[in-house]
């Protein structure tokens, strides 16, 4: 018998605001099906029914099977899913963003496209490292050899509080065990971090390749966003896990480091961070869960979608491109700074 209800999909403006959902839902080694305008995981302990329209975003670790009808109603409901490793501490594929509007996103490519605002982002991911340094008068040379000397003094203050011995940062690419205990557990749990940082990007439908900090790369923007939190719960998890012994080091450090993502709460925090880096001011702007749709004309004006335009008069076409010059006339353009 079929448990989908005959109930047509719910409409944006009946389904919950993405400000009012559980952030994430984090879920494994269970079975994931549809009942009514709900989804149910089925395990071991019996039967879970979630409210599929109050969460923001899926995440699906290890040893869970999701049926299409689950998979049906949670894109119906403008929900995020994203398959991970436990605990989220890696990030393997992800559908749906949890967002329905392209907001952060556009606020995203803005911001990267100009490279004053480039430049300023990446002046506030330095400020979120540096709370007592104001970087807004450093170039980014200078931020950058902050940035290496904070993390060469946070290995060692790790090494001094754990007593691992440490000599220098390793990394031997396709050879993980080239490195002693120390480099292989804070190998492991960067590539951790950076599936944490991925899977809330992708959740919140911005691009992985925009980065401010690092270029060139396709996770530039999940590189940025991870290193945001490494000396704080990546590096001292792996100090703590490879204080253990050598053996079995990166299972260690996975669950060291899953148990302190739960403690801080890292994954709440990553999308606020998130959207304080990309939308500084708290610019209003569309409700996240809602279908909206603008047509773009000109002097960057949005009009309403779903209409035809093609009846409009000589004077609605004059009308609209003179408001469109003085606004463009407005604008303080003072040139793009080049980066430093």
């Amino acid at each position: 018998m079929s448990t989908v209800s005959g109930r047509g999909a719910s409409s944006p403006r009946e389904l919950t605001r993405v400000a009012d959902r559980i952030s994430f839902v984090y879920l494994e080694r269970c079975t994931i099906h549809r009942e009514d305008n709900a989804i149910t995981a089925t395990d071991a302990d019996g039967v879970t029914h979630i409210p599929s329209a109050t969460v923001g975003a899926l995440l699906l670790g290890p040893g869970t099977r999701v049926t299409h009808q689950a998979m049906s109603v949670l894109g119906e409901c403008g929900a995020g899913v994203v398959w991970v490793g436990e605990q989220g501490v890696r990030f393997y594929a992800g559908g749906r963003a949890l967002t329905r509007s392209s907001r952060l996103v556009e606020a995203q490519a803005g911001a990267w496209a100009n490279r004053r605002t480039r430049l300023e982002v990446a002046r506030a991911m330095y400020r979120l490292r540096f709370p007592q340094d104001d970087p807004s008068a450093r170039s980014r040379q200078e931020l950058l050899n902050m940035e290496g000397r904070r993390v060469k003094e946070c290995y060692r203050q790790e090494s001094a509080r754990t007593g691992v011995p440490w000599r220098r940062r390793e990394y031997h690419h396709g050879d993980f065990t080239a490195g002693d205990a120390a480099n292989q557990a804070v190998t492991a749990a960067a590539q951790c971090m950076y599936g944490i940082a991925h899977a809330v990007v992708a959740a919140l439908g911005c691009s992985p390749g925009l980065g401010f900090i690092h270029s060139g790369h396709e996770r530039s923007f999940v590189l940025d966003i991870a290193d945001l939190y490494k000396t704080e719960i990546g590096i001292p998890a792996a100090f703590d896990a490879a204080a253990q012994g050598d053996d079995d080091v990166a299972s260690r450090t996975r669950r060291a480091l899953r148990d302190r993502i739960n403690t801080a709460g890292l994954l709440d925090r990553c999308v606020a961070d998130i959207k304080g880096l990309l939308e500084p001011h708290g610019r209003p702007g569309p409700d996240e869960a809602a279908d909206q749709v603008t047509l773009q004309s000109d002097g960057d004006r949005h009009v309403e979608g779903g209409r035809n335009y093609g009846g409009r008069t000589s004077a609605d076409a004059k009308a609209i491109s003179a408001e469109a010059s003085t606004e463009t006339s407005t604008e303080t353009s003072t040139g793009e700074e080049p980066l430093w």
